[in-house]
């Protein structure tokens, strides 16, 4: 069974899109940390815990991200379990963005 890596689940989370913006999470920079522990039941699978942020405190789009996060981790090969926390510290900035992020949304 191969090993849950962060930046398989950094890559796998690029496929959740900001539904107002049209960008992914992870260029976005929402994505502060990813953590891989063994899970105690079973050695084969890992526990996955993320801490994101959103771009406002008040972004409607809040439980869908974190949801749709939740759900293309869970169906990683290896995962058993996802945790997803939501923090609002440090708060989020525009400087956290890719590049690729910042081509997209026109921001020099």
């Amino acid at each position: 069974m191969p090993e849950v890596v962060e930046d398989q689940v950094r890559e796998t989370l690029k496929q959740v899109i900001d539904p107002e913006l049209f960008v992914n999470i992870v260029d976005l920079g929402l994505i502060y940390t990813v953590e891989i522990t063994p899970d105690e039941a079973n050695a084969e699978e890992s526990h996955v815990k993320i801490d994101m942020t959103m771009t406002s405190p008040a972004c409607p789009a809040g439980p869908q991200l974190i949801a749709n996060s939740k759900q293309v981790v869970g169906q990683m090969e290896g995962v058993s379990d996802v945790e997803v926390k939501l923090v609002m510290e440090p708060a989020w900035t525009p400087d956290r963005m890719t590049e690729d992020a910042r081509d997209q949304l026109g921001i020099f």
